[in-house]
């Protein structure tokens, strides 16, 4: 079967790239899951958006991100909700040293007019008012930053895809990337054989598996972050509280359950996505000292979802020299899902050869091959 492009992944950024090929005229595209729809990251992930970083490219790219979730679902025409809670983050500081570093954050955010503020603790307390006052030093917060419905919005973005004439195959899992001469001739799978001379490698947690497949080693590997969510209760938080620190963020979604992720410096890489009560002991302690009325609540699940992470904790979105017509979107670290409208955006223009909309020079997997110190992104958990 011939297609013009192969996208293996259909979690959020495989579908945003796919939207953005076919809104620019390219036809023919499919986009294959080995599982089901947002079986893998995106349906695990805490879906929290954030314009608040430490590097200059991630600021721009959340920043962007987060003007087109603003936009998203007029954009998409999608009939239903994306339920983006739009309240801020409060971004905590418990140590000195991180309350220096983030004035400079502040200091760099606003000169990229984020309007994120630098707060004394008593300024963070009449945002969140339950939060233990002994917990922190000081805070940052900003008010465009929020949270979306991971299945609802990826759902938005291939009922749009669809309507442009993108093939979605779940349960179709890539066997073989087949080449001639160090180009892309074709995908095999389990249940067919596309002929296209493009591929993208969007498959999260398996990334890596699927560049080898090229003959590319990507240097991302996958490590399990675990989440819980707790029983539903009237409103009474609106911004994700974060801290980097102490490893973790909390999000009370529309529904009325509180999110808690973090995760865990031990964790075995690999593709294991168990929940264990060492999780649950960790995540009480920490949860209950930061916000002690939490301590209430029931705990209804918990789970665990794959993060892919490269060497600085930042992006590959590019081509790759050593097969014409591959292309990587993976090495996420975690931030996947709050970047994936300029990735989608970002990937189909240097796959058109067109002029990219932000200069990710930095974010080519070449960065790995001629450095040997990166300038990693801090602000992750």
């Amino acid at each position: 079967m011939n297609k013009n492009v192969v996208i293996i992944g259909a979690g959020i950024s495989g579908v945003s790239i796919a939207y953005n090929l076919a809104k620019k005229g390219v036809k023919n595209i499919i986009v294959i899951d080995k599982g089901y729809f947002t079986s893998g990251a995106t349906g695990r992930c805490g879906a929290g958006v954030r314009s608040q970083w430490a590097t200059p490219l991630n600021c721009l790219l959340a920043k962007k991100s987060i003007a087109f979730f603003e936009q998203a679902k007029d954009i998409l025409e999608y009939k239903g909700d994306i339920e983006f809670k739009q309240e801020g983050y409060l971004i905590l500081a418990t140590t000195e040293n991180e309350d220096l570093e983030f004035k400079a954050n502040v200091k760099l955010q606003n000169s990229m007019d984020i309007p994120s503020q630098y707060l004394n603790k008593d300024e963070a307390l009449k945002i969140v008012p339950h939060l233990n006052p002994d917990a922190f030093v000081s805070a940052t917060f900003c008010a465009i930053d929020g949270h979306l419905n991971p299945f609802k919005m990826t759902d938005a973005y291939m009922q749009a895809a669809k309507k442009l004439g993108v093939t979605f195959n779940f349960f179709e899992e890539a066997l073989e990337i087949m080449t001639v001469n160090h180009k892309v001739i074709g995908v095999r799978t389990n249940k067919d054989t596309y002929n296209t001379n493009i591929v993208v490698n969007a498959a999260g947690g398996y990334s890596k598996e699927v560049g080898l497949m090229a003959g590319i080693d990507i240097p991302v590997y996958s490590e399990n972050h675990q989440i819980l969510a707790t029983e539903p209760i009237e409103k009474m938080q609106g911004p994700m509280v974060m801290s980097f620190s102490k490893n973790i963020y909390c999000q009370q979604v529309p529904h009325g359950s509180f999110l808690m992720g973090r995760s865990d410096p031990n964790v075995e890489k690999g593709h294991q996505i168990h929940s264990t009560w060492q999780f649950l002991d960790e995540m009480a302690k920490t949860a209950i000292h930061i916000m002690p009325v939490l301590g209430n609540l029931r705990v209804v699940r918990q789970w665990g979802g794959s993060y892919n992470m490269s060497p600085d904790r930042q992006p590959i979105i590019s081509a790759t020299d050593e097969l014409q017509g591959f292309f990587v979107a993976c090495g996420f670290s975690g931030h996947g899902f709050m970047l994936a409208p300029m990735t989608g955006l970002l990937l189909s223009e240097i796959i058109l050869g067109e002029p990219t909309s932000v200069d990710v020079t930095t974010l080519d997997i070449k960065r790995f091959q001629h450095q040997k110190e990166f300038e990693i992104e801090k602000s992750v958990v």
